[in-house]
């Protein structure tokens, strides 16, 4: 029953959206999710040390966000809110944790449902975390939630691996050549090193844009680098690459070779859309799902890899919450800097503008369609961006323009900072502004729903667990 309500409301919603905004052409979507990838590890966004020639090409032809947001501080509520356009005070998916919590509903309507209902293609490759083939979790598979066409993982921490023995096509396990010791989900060493994963992924994602090169398609291209792999730490790609010589520490070393290896795929597969003619209607998004990562002891001090902000990953300072974000779509978006402010929340509203269909009510999603065409007096503003975090005492934070409000623990003192002019957060400015402190405290109690899934943090536990995700 739930199952064609949300069939019955998903067309209902396409039929409402009959209006002049769908194109007769309407253009395909690449969405490229990096994994951990910092907001100051390309070289279109500072970065002095590791070398992105291909993204800061890509850079050069897009228009680049410099105050743009993940979803979350971690992978699955981040991508949750993605395909549901709702903040993590309200998305499903609120944290990482057991399979059926870390799962979407069959009553959640995805950002690929969406565009399937819209006449699109969608295809997954990469990395997943929104629900797998254990009991609670199936309905959040993604061929249950708008995906035509899957490869990839399923399970965050099998996706930790990038030599694995087996990946999924649609619902199925597909067997690979490697050998280790892992558990059931996928998790644990490789003993023998055949086939890397992330060449798949670039195969996989090459195929998808060639049989459907004659039609609409989405393809959100959730490519796993550059996180680390926790179980296994030297697993990360094949070699060091061009930093083989370099006088840093393995981690470094292997860290650089991870991001500039997936700027190389970024390359082949930008490459592969001007070899099938899909370039000028093609509209291109590079982001990440959340800040850098310092594990299995990668250094992001040494990389500057948050740039001008403060933090990282699991933080709810800038650092480990903005993002890059590279918009390309030849012809119709102008290259250039936009400093509007804008999360992973947007894509649904602001696809919904550009492709023609109506989003669901009720999202906590504002369109920047009129920012990508170079509209900026149209272009409306979010009030406040809102995030939570579920590990160890938890955290939330506020954007509230030039403003941050930042608790870094769920029941901690409220810290104010004006990120405009303190990138790095390093002056609260509470005291100094107390009815500013208190609006900003009222923004947080109003965007917070309870969820049986995620009770909030209990105040008395001031440790982070620090389990790689």
């Amino acid at each position: 029953m739930m199952r064609r309500l949300k069939q019955w409301f998903l067309t209902t919603l396409i039929l409402l959206a009959a209006t002049p905004a769908v194109q007769a052409e309407p253009p395909n979507i690449v969405f490229i999710m990096a994994d951990d990838l910092g907001y100051g590890e390309l070289g279109c966004y500072g970065q002095q040390l590791i070398h992105t020639p291909e993204i800061d090409r890509l850079a050069q032809q897009s228009l680049r966000f410099t105050q743009y947001y993940a979803g979350a501080t971690v992978c699955a509520p981040s991508r949750s809110v993605l395909m549901t356009g709702k903040h993590t005070g309200h998305t499903r998916v609120r944290g990482n944790g057991a399979a059926d919590k870390q799962s979407l509903r069959d009553e959640d309507v995805t950002l690929a449902e969406l565009l399937k209902q819209a006449g699109y293609t969608t295809g997954l490759v990469g990395k997943w975390g929104l629900g797998e083939d254990t009991p609670g979790a199936q309905a959040g598979m993604p061929t249950r939630q708008g995906f035509d066409d899957v490869f990839g993982f399923l399970n965050q921490h099998h996706a930790h691996n990038y030599y694995p023995t087996f990946l999924y096509r649609n619902e199925t396990r597909i067997s690979l050549p490697n050998e280790g010791n892992f558990d059931e989900r996928g998790a644990g060493k490789v003993r023998v090193k055949k086939q890397y994963a992330h060449d798949l992924f670039l195969q996989e994602s090459q195929r998808f844009l060639r049989e459907n090169k004659s039609k609409p398609f989405f393809l959100y291209a959730a490519w796993t680098l550059p996180h680390a792999n926790n179980e296994d730490k030297p697993a990360g790609v094949p070699d060091h690459g061009i930093y083989t010589s370099k006088d840093w520490t393995e981690p470094n070393k292997m860290h650089a070779a991870m991001v500039t290896y997936l700027d190389t795929q970024v390359g082949k597969l930008l490459a592969t859309l001007d070899e099938l003619g899909l370039k000028d209607n093609t509209l291109v998004f590079f982001t990440s799902d959340n800040g850098p990562h310092k594990e299995s002891a990668n250094d992001p001090n040494f990389f500057h890899s948050s740039g001008a902000v403060r933090g990282t990953k699991r933080d709810l300072y800038d650092g480990g919450i903005r993002v890059p974000l590279l918009v390309r779509w030849p012809g119709k978006v102008k290259p250039g800097v936009a400093d509007h402010i804008a999360y992973h929340g947007d894509i649904v509203a602001t696809l919904a503008d550009v492709v023609g269909f109506k989003a669901p009510q009720g999202l906590d999603s504002l369109s920047f369609e009129p920012t990508l065409r170079g509209h900026t007096s149209d272009q409306n503003q979010h009030e406040f961006l809102y995030w939570e975090f579920y590990e160890g005492a938890g955290a939330r934070a506020v954007r509230y323009g030039q403003w941050k409000g930042v608790r870094p623990k769920w029941h901690a003192p409220l810290e104010l900072y004006d990120v405009v002019a303190d990138p790095k957060e390093q002056r609260n400015l509470a005291a100094d502004h107390p009815e500013l402190a208190q609006k900003i405290e009222a923004f947080m109690q109003s965007s917070h729903t309870s969820s049986p899934d995620w009770p909030i943090p209990n105040p008395m536990k001031n440790q982070n667990p620090g389990k790689a995700k």
